[in-house]
């Protein structure tokens, strides 16, 4: 099956699904990943975190497809913001993989309270110069701090991966991303098979589509111009989370969809404002 594609800021192409990996390790998570890139997949998103990049550069390897056919990704965790700790972390997590450069690497959250995130940013700008990642991004960063990256280094991320789902659709992220030529990527986009999944305007969409609730909040999030990045261990559920490019959900859809956001709609409380990953 094959997966459409777009432009990143920098001129390299990204594919308008991902492959969440969160969980994923060991063999069981090789397996799982394996059956991912089987199926059509082909970006991979991890991160030193998850403490499973060694799984995913196995995957990578058990695969059969060619490197340049994927796009890998990991992320860079908030106890290593310092530029020098970035760059030996980025080495690490190519150590771990076993591979020669990740396609993506991220700052996974912001640490605003700590500080550090502009000085991680410069770590990745020389880490893309030396080779070691080809496009360098973002999770989690607010306007604010997307316009501190921008006036102190010049360089914006071609993608933040942020929260985004139907319960919480972040219209004024996404449109600052647009007007600033920046992919937003959707983490957790059916939320973690949550409460939307069993929402009953989602269920009536589906019903009359036919086709699933995870497979409707999937092709809301192609249709709001978000990268979903959606995580399953088994081969059905890998195959009808990224079949979702044979449908459109119509206008009136959208405009049901969009009256389920919520104040609160954040999943976990995770505010990037204050929240702080290490």
């Amino acid at each position: 099956m094959s997966i459409p594609e777009l432009t990143l800021n920098d001129g390299r192409s990204f594919p308008l699904i991902a492959f969440g990996t969160y969980k994923l390790n060991g063999a069981a998570g090789v397996q799982g990943m394996v059956s991912a890139l089987d199926v059509g997949y082909r970006a991979l998103d991890s991160a030193f975190n998850y403490e499973n990049e060694g799984a995913v550069g196995e995957a990578v390897r058990k695969s059969g497809r060619k490197r340049e056919e994927l796009n890998i990704a990991s992320k860079l965790p908030g106890r290593h913001h310092k530029y020098d700790e970035a760059l030996a972390c980025i080495e690490e997590s190519l150590y771990r993989a076993g591979l020669e450069y990740y396609d993506l690497y991220f700052i996974h959250w912001p640490n605003p309270k700590q500080g550090l995130y502009v000085e991680a940013w410069q770590a990745l700008i020389e880490a893309k110069k030396r080779g070691y990642v080809r496009t360098i991004a973002v999770c989690n960063f607010l306007a604010e701090h997307l316009d501190k990256l921008n006036n102190e280094t010049g360089v914006l991320p071609a993608i933040n991966q942020i929260e985004l789902s139907p319960y919480f659709p972040q219209d004024d992220m996404r449109a600052y991303h647009q007007k600033h030529g920046i992919v937003t990527e959707g983490w957790s986009p059916i939320g973690r098979g949550g409460k939307i999944l069993s929402d009953p305007l989602i269920g009536g969409i589906a019903s009359r589509l036919g086709k699933t609730p995870a497979q409707v909040v999937l092709r809301w999030h192609v249709q709001v111009g978000s990268v979903p990045i959606p995580k399953a261990s088994h081969r059905e559920r890998q195959l009808e989370n990224m079949s979702v490019f044979d449908f459109e959900l119509t206008e009136q859809d959208m405009k049901d969809i969009a009256t389920l956001a919520r104040p609160d709609g954040r999943s976990f409380g995770q505010d990037p404002a204050t929240y702080e990953e290490f």
